[in-house]
């Protein structure tokens, strides 16, 4: 698909040194709108939508929020913590509001597996399907984050 001439601006936005350090997309030289379908594919074969992908890690977020930079048991084989940085970043995408710094860290004892996300994240799965690009070292693969955070229908 041809990416608009938006979506090449948002990916300029993403790149290293822009708005963060390491920026968005990694080492995926690929246009932001080819990765943006493939991840959406990989949610729909799941059968799954970005927005229930986004609501469980919401979800663990704020369970996490309790324990603050501890582990916490949550719902017989997960453990979660929630860490707070100094600081707020804004959106390559645009909009409103700034997002905080804000890391989650859920483990699935049952499967073996952890998952890192942040609150940008969520917004970024949320309202724009976007994983951030292969080789970002904090791109979430959403066939690893669906299984870990067991998001189903």
């Amino acid at each position: 698909m041809k990416q608009s001439p938006q979506f090449t601006r948002i990916q300029e936005q993403m790149r290293p040194g822009v708005l963060t350090l390491e920026g968005f997309l990694g080492t995926d030289e690929r246009n932001l709108i080819d990765i943006l379908i493939e991840d959406d594919g990989i949610v729909r074969r799941n059968g799954l939508t970005h927005e229930k992908v986004a609501v469980r890690m919401q979800y663990f977020r704020d369970k996490g929020l309790d324990g603050l930079g501890e582990f916490l048991s949550i719902d017989d084989h997960f453990e979660v913590r929630v860490d707070s940085v100094r600081g707020k970043l804004p959106s390559p995408f645009g909009g409103p509001g700034m997002y905080e710094k804000v890391n989650t860290t859920v483990r699935n004892l049952k499967v073996g597996q952890e998952v890192v996300f942040t609150d940008l994240h969520i917004h970024f799965v949320k309202d724009h399907g976007f994983y951030e690009g292969k080789g970002s070292i904090f791109r979430l693969d959403p066939e690893t984050l669906i299984t870990v955070l067991e998001v189903v229908l």
